[in-house]
C-alpha cells in the first residue's frame, strides 16, 4: 500500500495567486511609462528578417538611444503555463549571453524590446501579461530600460498598450529585405570578454 499527501487546497490557491501576480494587465503596462518606438514597423521588420520567427518564438532586442539595434537573440518557449518568473529568467539568460549589463549606470541608456510570435489574434492574453512582467523584471536586473512588447500573429504585428500595428510582417509572411537602419551590425572591437559577447550578438 502506498501512502502520500495531496497538496492542500490552500497551498494550491497560494501557488495560483503567486503565478497570477507575475503578469501585467494592459492598463498596468500602459501606465508604466514604456517609451514609444519612433518607427515600430522598422524595428519589427528588422527583427523578423533577422530571426524569421515561428509560433512560440520570442525575440529580445537591445536598442541604443538612437533606436539602432545593438544585439538580439531568439528562442522558442513552449511553457505549459504562463509564468512571468520563468519568462524573466529565460529573457535574462539571453540578455546576459548577447550584451554586457548596464548596472553601473545611474540611469539606463539602452532599451530592450520583446517581439513574441504566437498563435491566435492580437488581443491581450495572460501569456502576454506574463511576458510583459518578465521583460520589465529582466530589464531591471540587466540595467536596461523596459521597452515595447510586440506580438506577431497571422493577422500582423501589434505594439500592446499603444494601439499601433500593421498587417506586414506577420507570422506567415516571408522576411522583407533589411531596411537601411537595420543593416547588419558593425564588427565589434577585438579583445576582452565583452568583445566576444558582442561578436556573438553581431552574428545572430
Amino acid at each position: 500500500m502506498t501512502f502520500g499527501f495531496a497538496p492542500s487546497s490552500a497551498a494550491s490557491l497560494s501557488s495560483s495567486a503567486a503565478t497570477a501576480t507575475r503578469m501585467l494587465e494592459p492598463a498596468e503596462w500602459a501606465a508604466a511609462g514604456i517609451p514609444l518606438l519612433r518607427n515600430p514597423r522598422e524595428v519589427v521588420s528588422g527583427l523578423h528578417s533577422r530571426h524569421r520567427p515561428g509560433p512560440a518564438t520570442a525575440i529580445v532586442a537591445v536598442l541604443d538611444p538612437d533606436e539602432r539595434l545593438r544585439a538580439s537573440a531568439s528562442f522558442t518557449s513552449r511553457r505549459a503555463a504562463a509564468d512571468g518568473w520563468l519568462f524573466r529568467n529565460a529573457l535574462l539568460a539571453q540578455l546576459r549571453r548577447v550584451i554586457p549589463h548596464d548596472l553601473r549606470r545611474r540611469t539606463p541608456v539602452r532599451t530592450a524590446v520583446l517581439l513574441y510570435c504566437r498563435e491566435g489574434d492580437a488581443r491581450w492574453t495572460e501569456e502576454d501579461g506574463a511576458w510583459m512582467w518578465g521583460l520589465r523584471d529582466a530589464c531591471t536586473l540587466h540595467g536596461l530600460r523596459c521597452g515595447a512588447y510586440i506580438t506577431l500573429t497571422r493577422d500582423g504585428w501589434q505594439v500592446l498598450g499603444e494601439g499601433r500595428g500593421g498587417r506586414r510582417p506577420n507570422a506567415a509572411s516571408a522576411p522583407e529585405p533589411f531596411a537601411s537602419s537595420q543593416a547588419p551590425l558593425p564588427p565589434p572591437r577585438t579583445g576582452g570578454v565583452a568583445s566576444d559577447v558582442l561578436r556573438r550578438a553581431a552574428a545572430r
